[in-house]
């Protein structure tokens, strides 16, 4: 079963029945006003061809080239006839705008040229002249062909203005939730190392209160009050941590990232927890970005967490190295050690982690004679991330002959 045409959209449905009206009607009044005998009586065939070239604009839309022939070689072979001269050629008009403007320039260039020159051809093979109208009729054409182009241009123009447009959008988009998912997974290392840190404190605090409870009870209390303290921290940290993923609307968080001016609060509560901690500072202090100062932080941090967890220590030394083009934060504590390469748990792993977003590298492992060590060194003006090396006293980050048990981190 042959399959049946495509149904006309309402505007080639408008446009057809105009253009039947003014083609049909002004053939004719032009035989009526004008009945001039050297036209040929439309009917019946003058006005078939009308129709001809009128009815597949009905289809301009579905099948602009097809259509596009049928009507300019209907419209075409109208005047050559010898019939009154009424509007078919809006017919040809039509058809030639639309191929150009929907893309179809070599063909609608072709048809416009191809149609000058037939029904030229054809006067001067019938009477031997050529008439000066032709240079009028030409010109429309090339005009007509020309508008399409612009039409045309500007409608791809605008087109892939909006193009461009949609993309920019998404792209800002895509930005926004890669950034919003950076700050999300800073958040989960953020409440890993702080209650990783605090809640080993109260852990060992909690021992040594239930351990000096009945022998003494002045130290027991002592350690009490340091639950208490660091546990209300803890909750405040964590509070702010979550409004910060509750206010989505908000440009920034309201309360400042922690950064190494409070390495001497996270060194007072390890002292509280029975460690003794020593902050050494080196070089020329000079203005961190925001992201390494929160880096070396944490990993300050979650290193005296691993002191008072699993080191057994007595004590321990943060050193902060300010240098030209390098910060160097290390760890170091006087404990069991590791028996071999640390066991990599989500403490090494998260500070590894957060110094390679800033380009900094985290290197962790035995001490010959036992201890352990943490350190770690930031790039700072731009400078490339570091090679991985041992301390600057030249110990290197050996497992230690001595030691007999390892320790996660």
């Amino acid at each position: 079963m042959a399959a049946l045409p495509p149904r006309p959209t309402r505007a080639d449905a408008w446009i057809t029945l105009v253009l039947l009206f003014l083609s049909l009607g002004s053939t004719l009044v032009v035989g009526l006003v004008d009945p001039a005998p050297v036209y040929n009586d439309p009917w019946p065939w003058g006005y078939a061809l009308i129709v001809a070239a009128c009815l597949p604009v009905l289809w301009r839309t579905a099948w602009p080239c097809a259509t596009g022939l049928l009507s300019v070689a209907a419209s075409t072979s109208y005047y050559p006839l010898g019939f009154p001269d009424g509007l078919v050629m809006l017919c040809t008009a039509v058809m030639l705008y639309t191929l150009v403007r929907r893309g179809y320039r070599k063909f609608g260039w072709a048809l416009g040229i191809s149609q000058f020159l037939v029904v030229n051809a054809y006067e001067i093979a019938l009477v031997g002249s050529f008439r000066p109208e032709a240079v009028g009729l030409v010109a429309w054409v090339v005009v007509l062909l020309c508008a399409g182009e612009v039409v045309r241009w500007r409608h791809e123009y605008l087109r892939a203005d909006r193009e461009r447009e949609a993309e920019s959008t998404r792209t800002r988009e895509e930005e926004l939730l890669r950034r919003a998912s950076e700050e999300r997974v800073r958040l989960a290392r953020d409440v890993h190392d702080t209650v990783a840190h605090n809640i080993s404190l109260i852990n060992v605090q909690a021992g040594t209160a239930l351990y000096l409870m009945e022998t003494e009870p002045q130290r027991a209390a002592e350690a009490l009050a340091t639950i208490k303290q660091t546990s209300k921290d803890t909750l405040t940290e964590l509070r702010g941590m979550l409004g910060v993923l509750r206010a989505v609307d908000e440009a920034a968080p309201r309360s400042p990232v922690p950064g190494l001016d409070r390495v001497e609060e996270l060194a007072e509560g390890t002292r509280g927890a029975g460690v003794d901690v020593a902050v050494e500072v080196g070089g020329v202090p000079g203005h961190l970005p925001v992201s390494t100062d929160s880096a070396a932080y944490r990993t300050v941090q979650e290193a005296l967490t691993n002191v008072v967890r699993h080191s057994g220590a007595s004590s321990a030394r943060v050193g902060i190295e300010h240098g030209a083009s390098f910060l160097v934060v290390e760890v170091t504590d006087d404990g069991a050690g590791t028996l071999g390469p640390p066991v990599p748990g989500n403490g090494i792993t998260g500070m590894r982690e957060r110094a390679a977003l800033v380009g900094g590298t985290v290197d962790a492992g035995p001490l010959r004679g036992g201890g352990f060590r943490v350190r770690a060194r930031f790039p700072l003006d731009g400078a490339g991330a570091a090679p991985r090396h041992g301390t600057g006293s030249g110990a290197p980050a050996a497992a230690s002959p001595d030691t007999d048990e390892t320790r996660p981190r």
